[in-house]
């Protein structure tokens, strides 16, 4: 996330908001002028949690079914397609299961090159959890967005059982100026809900969904764009990972801008806009629209332990509110993933920095 659930201990991080939860500190408030916030008590400092366990995670995002914090992230061969890994204290991690055993049938007739399943959004309404899925081929858009739902998220529950919903959003090469990848459901209220996804091109894209089929709706149909980054000078317009989140009487939009998947010369950065709506328009602290390639900074590498920091999602939890992103190790290249803490200063999201 992102929190909102049906009862005090069911939290998502890529569930924009279902019920959000009042201000950890700070209060923003909404102006005739803009924006402003008064802050009567500086907020503790974030702190970046030392994690242990199966780590090994790349495109995270995090959700909370009762006493388990659940991640879920793109697959690889070892940990299965969607791995899903599990932890009771947010601390200490370990892989129990994937969602696919294989592709589904439909994802590889729709996109053949595809050889695994990326970013993963996780989101529970209408008495399922919605996981949304990428398919693609690196560098190109011909993309597909899936959908995936269960009952619950523990596999002792027999009532356990991913069923696979079929396509969702579809990206042609020569045809969209947009990419079907990095999905995430925002829920604003029960009748109001978005899918947002998107990776370079024209940006981060919105659209309605339909709450009883968790597909676009096909009565609202407005693209919205969200975000992009101008594509002169030789910018290759290098943004993706949206993740909204309420706070307050504000919705949040994080992003992920430059690139990922280099290893050790990832270069990855998270940075944020608001918007008094959650279709924007999305502003940084600067004034600066996202559309016009503004983001305030929220984490980067600062050090060489740790680089391109990214693919974030936020959980909001009774307990906090938190960041959840994969960072590479400085020396192997790996991807991990990260937790920090987050708090809100004068109406934004502040992180630990990276050891």
């Amino acid at each position: 996330m992102r929190c909102l659930a049906e009862s005090m201990v069911l939290t998502s991080a890529r569930i924009s908001s279902r019920i959000h939860f009042t201000a950890l500190l700070g209060i923003l408030a909404l102006g005739a002028s803009g924006w402003s916030a008064t802050n009567p008590t500086a907020p503790a400092a974030p702190q970046m949690l030392s994690l242990t366990g199966d780590l090994a995670v790349h495109d995270p995002v995090i959700i909370r079914e009762n006493d388990t914090f659940y991640v879920f992230s793109t697959g690889n061969r070892r940990a299965g397609i969607l791995p899903i890994r599990c932890s009771k204290d947010l601390y200490h991690w370990t892989h129990c299961g994937s969602v696919f055993d294989a592709l589904p049938q439909w994802a590889t007739k729709e996109i053949p090159g595809a050889r695994s399943v990326w970013a993963p959004d996780i989101s529970r309404y209408n008495g399922k959890y919605h996981l949304y899925y990428a398919l693609s081929t690196f560098g190109k858009n011909d993309s597909a967005i899936g959908l995936a739902t269960n009952r619950t998220l523990d596999p002792n529950s027999s009532n356990y059982k991913w069923v696979d919903e079929g396509l969702v959003v579809r990206s042609h090469q020569d045809q969209d100026d947009w990419n079907a990848i990095d999905p995430q459901l925002v829920i604003q209220d029960e009748q109001n809900v978005w899918l947002c996804w998107g990776s370079f091109w024209g940006g981060i894209m919105m659209r309605r969904i339909d709450p009883a089929t968790g597909k676009l709706s096909t009565t609202a149909t407005t693209l919205h764009n969200l975000a992009r980054r101008p594509r002169t000078g030789g910018q290759p317009g290098s943004l993706e990972a949206p993740f909204i989140v309420r706070h307050d009487k504000g919705w949040y939009l994080f992003a992920s801008f430059d690139f990922c998947c280099r290893g050790v010369n990832s270069n990855y950065n998270i940075r944020v806009g608001r918007s008094p709506d959650v279709t924007g328009p999305y502003v940084d602290q600067a004034g600066v629209p996202m559309t016009e390639g503004g983001g305030t900074l929220v984490i980067e590498a600062t050090t060489p332990n740790w680089r391109g920091p990214g693919h974030e999602a936020v959980l909001q939890d009774i307990s906090g509110d938190y960041l959840v992103f994969h960072a590479y190790e400085g020396k192997t290249g790996r991807s991990e993933l990260k937790i920090s803490t987050m708090v809100w200063n004068g109406g934004w999201p502040r992180v630990a920095a990276l050891p």
